[in-house]
Order: structure tokens, then C-alpha cells, then sequence
């Protein structure tokens, strides 16, 4: 359970917070700003490129790759396929990581590496494999370190890692905000290779609407209008169920339901409409008692240590590019809200601001539910 009173007290959430993580998420949009200089200051924007890639490959440790990989994946509307290299190892710990090239890969392709470390063996190891098949590649990661160091030695394009000046990084590995300092140069590269929208307008564009978001979702911000504490109350003692539609959509549902889980531990399950409906459909049917519970049928059992049951709770991500010049009119949302009204079940919708692009309307998504999990994991934490 969380403590509510906290959620319209900003100096208590900053005083709970010991490990930055609202001034993380918040900094989202300087984040933008600053990496996209960066990135324009690398030689990203002189780059003219003769046509677009066969694949583009993505790899690198963090939650920020399956994110990145998803994101431009959906950009590209299906015209350059997107492939995350998906690590190998004995352990989650990224040194002892291994990325397998794939055995089609070659000239034709591009190879993405990112690393907020860059020291990394894997990642050098897979660059130069990748060097040796003809593969373009390019590197983000920060300068000095081994994997920028050589990229550099074998001629690929290296982009620093830029972060924002003085900022404290938060511990935690799935600790929301700094992603934005890595996929800010590989949209600023789609967008210098054709693939999508993102040049330096579109960027800065982006990052205005990351403040805006991060002024409804602060800590300033009342409970009344504050989409972000609304939901952690909502989500408390649920089972989130993300259904998006749409490749953006899905992307930040994904990211969403992987940083529920692994920042406040709330588990949340993610589908896509309309296949959700039948894959999801049976949790509507009532409540999701822990493994354990006692008999509810039993009178004489004990209540007072009873687990709460889990009751599950829709959350609706909408096609950003249906908003957006895209295919509208067959849309599974209505459908999803009458399952859910037929059922029962409670319904939270995200939605973007007016007048977003695509790509600021799935930003708008990613910040809501990082600041969404964030609330839920610093009022769950003991006040000092």
C-alpha cells in the first residue's frame, strides 16, 4: 500500500525520495535538449546519406535498448525493419553480457550500440564483428571509454553520451529519465537517414512537451490534476493491463509495464488490441487472489493477515499516428471499453496533449507511467 497524504505533500515526496527519482524523471526534457546538441555536434548532422538501411539492429544493456528498439520500430511505420539483438550471458550483469550478430547481418545494415557505461566487452567484441561483416554501425556511449574508443579506431560514427550538466544520476538501473540521453541521437540519426521526422526542431519540439508533462505530473501539482498521482492510487492493489494499439502505443506500454515491475514491483501485463480482448478477457472476470490465500469460502479463516486480492484494471494507450494522418475508423478501443464496463473492470485511458506529433504523443505516454511508477515507489518507501 502507499501513503495517499504524501502524494499532495511536495515536501514530503522530496524528502522521501532519497534517490532522486522525481528529479530524474523531470529532467526529461533537459535531457532531450542536451543530448540532441550533443548529437548535432558529433557529425551526425553533416552525415548524407546515399539510401536507407536493409535492418537496423539495436543492442546495448538497460531497459533503454527493448525502449529503443520498440520506439523505432514504430516510427519507421514498417518501411526499414527494426531488431533488437537480444544479450546472452550467464549473468544480468552487463560484463558479463554477450551480443550474438546475427548471421544475415551484413553491409546493407546498420548496427546501433548503446551504453551509459561503455566499458561493456560484449558491445566492443559485437562492434568489431559487426566492422568485420561490412555492417555500418554507430555509437552511443560516453568518451573515453573502451567502446568509444573503438568505434572511433575502426571509423564508425561515435556519439558521445551527453548528459545534463551536475545531474545526479539515480541507483536504481530502471530508474526512468536518463534514457531520453540515449535516444536522443538515434532519433536525430533516423531523421538524417530518412526513416522518420526528428531533426532539430521536431527535438526541441519534443522536449517543451516533456516540461509540459513534467508540470502536470511534479510534485507541485495537485492529486485533483495530476494524471501521474491519480494513477499510482489507481494502480494500488490492481493488476495493470495495458492494451495499446499501434506500434508507438505498444512501445510505451512495454516500457511502462517493465518499470512498474522492476521499480515499485507492481506487476502489469501488456497486450495489444484487439488480440487482447481473448488474451486478457478471462482476468476481467473477478478478483486475482495471491497464491496461498485461504478458502474464501471459510469462515473460521484468519483475516486479519489476509493478502488484499489483485483486481484488474484496463489502461488504454491509443494510436498516436491514428491522431496523426493515419489509418482511423477501425479502432479496437470502443470494443475495449464495453469489455470492460460489461465486466466490471475499472478503466484509466492516457491520451496526449493536443496537437502532439506522433512521436511527442508516445513521449507524453512514457513520462505519465514513469512518473506513475516513480509515486508509487517513494510512498511506498519508510519516511526518514
Amino acid at each position: 500500500m502507499i501513503d495517499e497524504s504524501l502524494l499532495d505533500a511536495p515536501d514530503g515526496l522530496a524528502r522521501v525520495d532519497l534517490r532522486g527519482l522525481l528529479r530524474s524523471v523531470a529532467a526529461s526534457g533537459a535531457q532531450v535538449r542536451t543530448a540532441a546538441r550533443g548529437a548535432a555536434e558529433s557529425g551526425i548532422a553533416e552525415l548524407r546519406p546515399e539510401g536507407r538501411p536493409g535492418t537496423v539492429l539495436v543492442a546495448g544493456p538497460g531497459p533503454e535498448v527493448p525502449l529503443a528498439a520498440d520506439l523505432l520500430d514504430g516510427l519507421t511505420g514498417g518501411a526499414v525493419r527494426v531488431t533488437r539483438i537480444v544479450p546472452e550471458g550467464p549473468l544480468a550483469d552487463p560484463g558479463a553480457l554477450r551480443w550474438p550478430l546475427p548471421r544475415w547481418a551484413g553491409p546493407l545494415d546498420l548496427l546501433l550500440l548503446t551504453s551509459t557505461e561503455g566499458g561493456e566487452a560484449g558491445l566492443t567484441d559485437l562492434l568489431e564483428r559487426a566492422y568485420r561483416r561490412g555492417c555500418s554501425v554507430v555509437s552511443v556511449a560516453p568518451a573515453g571509454t573502451p567502446l568509444a574508443e573503438s568505434s572511433a579506431r575502426r571509423n564508425c560514427l561515435t556519439v558521445p553520451l551527453t548528459r545534463v550538466p551536475h545531474e545526479q544520476l539515480p541507483e536504481h538501473p530502471a530508474a526512468p529519465g536518463p534514457q531520453w540521453a540515449l535516444l536522443t541521437p538515434l532519433l536525430f540519426l533516423g531523421d538524417r537517414l530518412g526513416l522518420w521526422e526528428a531533426g532539430t526542431d521536431a527535438l526541441h519540439a519534443l522536449a517543451d512537451r516533456l516540461d509540459r508533462v513534467a508540470e502536470r505530473c511534479g510534485p507541485a501539482e495537485a492529486l485533483l490534476g495530476n494524471p501521474a498521482k491519480t494513477m499510482a492510487i489507481e494502480f494500488t492493489g490492481s493488476l495493470p493491463l495495458l492494451w495499446s494499439e499501434g506500434p508507438l502505443a505498444r512501445a510505451a506500454a512495454r516500457h511502462g509495464a517493465a518499470t512498474l515491475t522492476a521499480l515499485p514491483g507492481v506487476p502489469a501485463l501488456t497486450a495489444e488490441l484487439p488480440e487482447a480482448l481473448t488474451a486478457h478477457g478471462p482476468l476481467l472476470t473477478g478478483n486475482l487472489a495471491p497464491a496461498g490465500d485461504n478458502d474464501p469460502d471459510d469462515f473460521f479463516r484468519d483475516r486479519v493477515d489476509e493478502t488484499p486480492a489483485l483486481h484488474a484494471r484496463v489502461v488504454l494507450l491509443g494510436d498516436p499516428l491514428a491522431e496523426n494522418g493515419g489509418p482511423a475508423g477501425r479502432s479496437a478501443l470502443p470494443a475495449a471499453r464495453h469489455l470492460a464496463e460489461e465486466q466490471g473492470t475499472a478503466v484509466t485511458e492516457l491520451a496526449a496533449t493536443e496537437g502532439a506529433t506522433a512521436l511527442e504523443a508516445a513521449a507524453e505516454f512514457l513520462a505519465q507511467l514513469d512518473f506513475t511508477a516513480v509515486y508509487l515507489t517513494i510512498t511506498q518507501l519508510p519516511r526518514p
